[in-house]
């Protein structure tokens, strides 16, 4: 019997409001949370066997020790669609130029974000976006994708039920995320313009930076106005730290 949910999320605040909507169609469980790896290596083998494990925009990888002991199985929401796996997806979306962005929902398996697909989410994405604008749509649609899901989660302990779509080009990494930070010499106009609309928003503290005479520069926020401008090839600097 299926009797307990465990959150995990990025922060803590979000499991109020997801056990919340689990709760109200399936009173009889119970609910832990983990926002770290360790906090959820906390969680007792006994519960494990009786849970299901939700994991809501987290980097925690789950072990896959953790994810043979759960008794009902373990499901992500993953805040980009199945074509944009891995780290940060909407920067590299917006990288590529890409027309379409979304959500998905597939169970977790030992490979991140390879799992079976269960549920999907899909919009335009609309014109000159900034990165930040583009994932607060993607999450908004993943908290669509969640609540939609909701009920089937909470009160069907069967494992759900898999969509004929299956993950599909590069899986990003945070290694790549930096590659593409760290602009080579020679960089046309064009190009610098595509990595500055993609990566010049530094929220995730890995800015846009390049090396001359051996002293690395790192792109200032302002830079991020030659986005629109190609024809500009000489954006504001700042010596990095």
């Amino acid at each position: 019997m299926m009797k307990t949910i465990i959150l995990l999320t990025g922060v803590a605040d979000q499991q109020m409001a997801l056990s919340t909507l689990l709760r109200a169609h399936n009173p009889a469980l119970s609910f832990r949370g983990a926002t770290t790896a360790d906090e959820l290596a906390a969680i007792e083998p006994e519960v494990l066997r009786e849970a299901r494990l939700l994991s809501f925009t987290t980097s925690v990888i789950v072990p896959e020790g953790t994810l043979a002991a759960l008794g009902y199985g373990a499901y992500n929401f993953h805040p980009g669609p199945p074509q944009y796996p891995g780290w940060a997806p909407a920067h590299f979306a917006l990288y590529d130029g890409a027309r379409m962005f979304g959500a998905t929902a597939h169970a977790m398996a030992e490979r991140v974000d390879s799992g079976p697909i269960i549920g999907v989410e899909s919009f335009i994405i609309p014109d000159k976006i900034s990165v930040r604008g583009l994932e607060q749509i993607a999450y908004v649609r993943l908290a669509h994708l969640f609540w939609r899901m909701s009920h089937d989660l909470a009160c069907d302990p069967a494992p759900l039920a898999e969509l004929p779509i299956a993950w599909c080009g590069h899986k990003s990494t945070k290694q790549m995320y930096r590659e593409m930070c760290d602009l080579p010499p020679g960089i046309s106009a064009t190009e610098l313009a595509r990595r500055i609309r993609a990566f010049h928003d530094d929220f995730r503290g890995i800015p846009l930076t390049f090396a001359l005479h051996g002293i690395r520069f790192q792109l200032a926020t302002e830079a991020a106005q030659v986005a629109a401008a190609p024809e500009v090839v000489s954006p504001p600097l700042a010596v990095a730290s």
